[in-house]
């Protein structure tokens, strides 16, 4: 498995502004996690999504290419990372 963090830079406050993915091997998403700027997370696996959250159907790019768009910048992170932000979107929110 890698992880990777997504940024988007962009003004739409309905849209997420950072994604968090665990890819498996196949370079097929296994988990995700999308942060909004009013700080509410959504997440999806293959077994849960959201109306605006879900795993991707396709491969993800790597973060080189993905980065190589002027609104997204993209890294690796850690699996404890991906995992820190895993556990705070599945949380019941208030």
């Amino acid at each position: 498995m890698r992880y990777v963090k997504v940024t988007w830079h962009h003004d739409f406050d309905d849209e997420p502004v950072y994604y968090f993915h665990e890819v498996g091997d196949d370079n097929y998403e296994t988990r995700r996690v999308q942060t909004y700027r009013d700080g509410h997370s959504e997440w999806a696996d293959e077994t849960h999504e959201t109306a605006s959250a879900g795993v991707a159907e396709i491969p993800i790019a790597p973060p080189e290419e993905i980065a190589g768009q002027p609104e997204f910048e993209a890294v690796h992170i850690s699996q404890e990372e991906f995992e820190q932000q895993w556990v705070r979107a599945r949380e019941p929110r208030p």
